[in-house]
């Protein structure tokens, strides 16, 4: 319910230009910050599709915004949180790296081929 909510936020309020300006397919930088972004949230990826497909409607590229639903789902800080109670942060610290940079390089594969 909450991920419909914010894509139909999106939708309907958020401004295409901005958001093709800073997460469309010109901003080298956009698919790192959707990654970064997508961090505090949580949800599955069934939850998440409604806020893609906003984004996507808007302009957002589809590695970015590939990379930002992976984020969601992958590297969450609630689940982070989680796995500190079974894994030393050392070891957290490598595997939030690794997955990161793989939904990284993910992302913009999918905005070079698309």
């Amino acid at each position: 319910m909450i991920g419909i909510g914010i894509g139909a936020f999106i939708h309907g309020y958020a401004p295409q230009d901005l958001l093709v300006k800073y997460a469309g397919e010109g901003n080298f930088f956009a698919v790192p910050i959707a990654t970064i972004l997508g961090v505090p949230l949580y949800s599955n990826a069934v939850g998440s599709l409604p806020i893609v497909e906003a984004l996507l409607n808007k302009g957002v590229g589809a590695g970015t915004a590939l990379a930002f639903m992976m984020a969601i789902t992958a590297l969450s800080l609630p689940e982070m949180i989680l796995l500190r109670k079974i894994i030393k942060p050392k070891l957290i610290a490598v595997f939030v790296g690794v997955v990161a940079t793989g939904i990284i390089l993910i992302g913009y594969g999918f905005n070079a081929i698309l």
